[in-house]
């Protein structure tokens, strides 16, 4: 089966493979292919990721399929196989999914055409974490040495997860920081302070606060001062450190007003970057070489 579901299905050769590759896109070559049709379908919301994958489609000249969840069988009880097994008899040449299930993707393993994973329950983000690692390539030029620590709810966050093992497989050196409730021990835990002061990328996630305020005891003003990328905080970053967060974000919750376009924010380049991966991602598949 080609198409991409997580990061871990790739080697470390392959993932800076499709860096390049993005990169090379990035500075104007172009390919197309204007006889595919592919699907977007998300049964979760989204802006970035959605509508990402739809301007990649665009630029590469694919017909986009926009996949209406709430006009469709799915509310008659119509399964995840069985709507996508639909749109493969329509001939289609690919689907992107993001659904609230972990590993979804295990439920259509007899699917033959290219499967691209916008995001599993907190499992897995596989572009996000490319284009997360595109920027960050961008910015140093290298991986390995590299200090990250990721800052909120790392628990619930897909990004989180799959951008920690990715990372550490990369050769960089990924801390985890934010309340102690959300700490799952999947990377070494270092204060917010500390983090600040010795690392070169400080990634920041959103609070879901609609989920999570009663558990954690305090508002979104007491956890922008104890955990929040504040200017006094970014002032204490090294000088060549950069905020990176996937969006979308709570200016003055886990990120002043202020710092989330100050000269050290890469947060709306990793915004164009994520166009230019999932080019390349699904160039890749439809060329055959992106196998699972």
């Amino acid at each position: 089966m080609r198409g991409l579901l997580t990061l871990k299905d790739l080697s470390t050769e392959k993932i800076q493979e499709l860096i390049r590759y993005a990169e090379k896109l990035k500075k104007g070559f172009r390919i197309q292919y204007p006889d595919k049709k592919i699907v977007t379908m998300f049964f979760e919301n989204s802006t970035r990721t959605h509508y990402s994958f739809q301007v990649a489609l665009m630029n590469l000249g694919i017909s986009v399929v926009d996949f209406d969840t709430k006009e469709s069988s799915v509310n008659k009880g119509e399964s995840l196989y069985d709507t996508v097994r639909t749109f493969e008899a329509l001939g289609v040449d690919g689907v992107i999914i993001r659904h609230s299930k972990d590993d979804y993707y295990k439920d259509l393993e007899t699917i033959r055409i290219p499967i691209f994973n916008g995001g599993d329950g907190k499992a897995n983000h596989p572009t996000q974490s490319l284009l997360d690692l595109m920027t960050i390539h961008e910015e140093f030029g290298k991986f390995e040495g590299l200090k990250c620590c990721i800052l909120g709810d790392i628990s619930h966050s897909r990004v989180a997860h799959s951008n920690i093992e990715v990372m550490q497989r990369l050769g960089m050196d990924v801390y985890i920081s934010g309340p102690e409730e959300f700490n799952d021990h999947s990377a070494p835990w270092i204060s917010v302070d500390e983090a600040v002061k010795t690392m070169d990328v400080i990634m920041l996630l959103r609070i879901q606060f609609e989920r999570h305020q009663e558990k954690m005891g305090m508002s979104k003003e007491e956890y922008h001062e104890k955990y929040g990328m504040t200017v006094e905080r970014m002032k204490a970053m090294k000088d060549n450190a950069i905020i990176m967060h996937p969006a979308p974000i709570n200016r003055g919750v886990e990120i002043a007003d202020e710092v989330a376009e100050c000269e050290k924010s890469r947060i709306y380049k990793q915004m164009t970057n994520g166009v230019y991966i999932r080019m390349a991602v699904i160039s890749d598949a439809l060329d055959g070489n992106l196998w699972f």
